[in-house]
């Protein structure tokens, strides 16, 4: 059968349409476009962008399309079977292999990132609810995570997997909390102890199953995506062990409506090495016997802004990058956070706040919004 035809087909259930007016509609450059994409999947459809063979009238509108039409179960790599094989019998997010996406992604250039995110250097979903901008959104998600931990002047706070930062500073500066926190991204370290400097704050350069001591609240923002299916229960695990017996732990985390054990090739190769995202049933089963789950807040629609923002931002900026960053990765980055815009729009991935207590708090838990 002829690729094109079959490509189209595919397509045109999810009303796009090739070379039209619409802004999920795509233009095709390269005929060779139709054979990678059904042969190689997501990461032939990645990669062909990359290169300049496809282009999308707007890029997350397509791919609010492509999912809403659930194209990615029509369209599957060959790897996604190698890599689930491979996840099965091997950690590959055990200590050593969780360095990977340190060094490829995280350790990229923090002026680049500064750029992209904006002062309170989030790289996780904002809060838009009552915000004008993306500096608001962010500065009402930090005060979000301490309003829902209930954070009180002189309590101690660990944090799993710290960024820049950016949460560590707020916390230590506007609740006055002393604040621990571990990373392995050595210029993300780096970063965060010069910014924290003069705050109760320590930053560790160490992965998050290697802290110790006893603290009135935990948070993990935005690495449970990083530490793969065999370690949900380990990073459950850290934090009950670390908590105080009427503390509460915060994680903040994309999540998944289905189960999976590897993340997508095009994601893996060139974004997050070892990535995934939990769905409700596996960070469940993580959290069961370990955790009374106090609150669970939805508000993945918050993404697909946050993500729009961010591509705004580096399109705005992008004479100043052009210098460190070429074409191909330009258009790479762009895949990627518009790619992942258009999931967020189509409900087919999420942002949760789960609050959890080790033994259910006495009166109830009172949800922030």
């Amino acid at each position: 059968m002829n690729p094109q035809h079959v490509v189209q087909g595919l397509l045109e259930r999810a009303q796009v349409h090739i070379n039209g007016s619409q802004p999920g509609d795509i233009l095709v450059h390269n005929d060779r476009f139709y054979d990678r994409v059904l042969t190689e999947g997501s990461l032939g459809l990645g990669e062909s962008y990359m290169e300049g063979w496809w282009d999308a009238n707007r890029l997350d509108e397509f791919f609010f399309r492509f999912h809403t039409a659930e194209l990615d179960k029509a369209v599957r790599d060959k790897r996604l079977m190698l890599n689930a094989f491979q996840a099965r019998l091997f950690n590959m997010q055990n200590i050593r292999r969780s360095k990977r996406v340190a060094q490829r992604h995280y350790d990229l250039n923090n002026e680049f990132y500064e750029r992209m995110l904006g002062p309170h250097m989030q790289y996780t979903s904002a809060y838009w609810k009552r915000a004008k901008n993306l500096t608001e959104a962010q500065e009402h998600k930090l005060d979000l995570i301490c309003q829902k931990l209930q954070l009180k002047k002189g309590e101690r706070v660990l944090e799993l997997g710290c960024g820049w930062g950016g949460f560590a500073h707020y916390a230590a500066a506007n609740y006055g909390c002393s604040v621990v926190a571990y990373n392995i991204s050595e210029q993300q370290v780096a970063y965060a102890r010069r910014w924290c400097a003069g705050l109760p704050v320590d930053i560790m350069l160490k992965d998050y199953r290697e802290a110790t001591g006893e603290f009135d609240k935990v948070a993990a923002i935005g690495i449970c995506e990083h530490v793969g299916f065999k370690n949900y229960r380990a990073l459950m695990e850290v934090a009950h062990r670390t908590v105080k017996p009427h503390g509460l732990f915060l994680l903040h985390s994309i999540g998944n409506n289905a189960s999976v054990t590897t993340g997508d090739p095009w994601f893996d190769k060139y974004i997050f090495p070892g990535g995934m995202l939990p769905s409700v049933a596996q960070l469940s089963a993580a959290m069961e016997g370990l955790f009374v789950m106090e609150d669970w807040h939805n508000f993945g629609t918050d993404y697909d802004r946050t993500l729009l923002a961010w591509q705004e931002n580096v399109d705005r900026q992008r004479g100043q990058l052009a210098p460190t960053f070429d074409e191909r990765f330009s258009r790479m980055w762009r895949y990627y956070l518009l790619s992942l815009a258009g999931a967020f729009r189509a409900r087919t991935i999420h942002l949760w706040q789960i609050v959890m207590s080790k033994r259910g708090l006495l009166g109830g838990y009172e949800s922030v919004r």
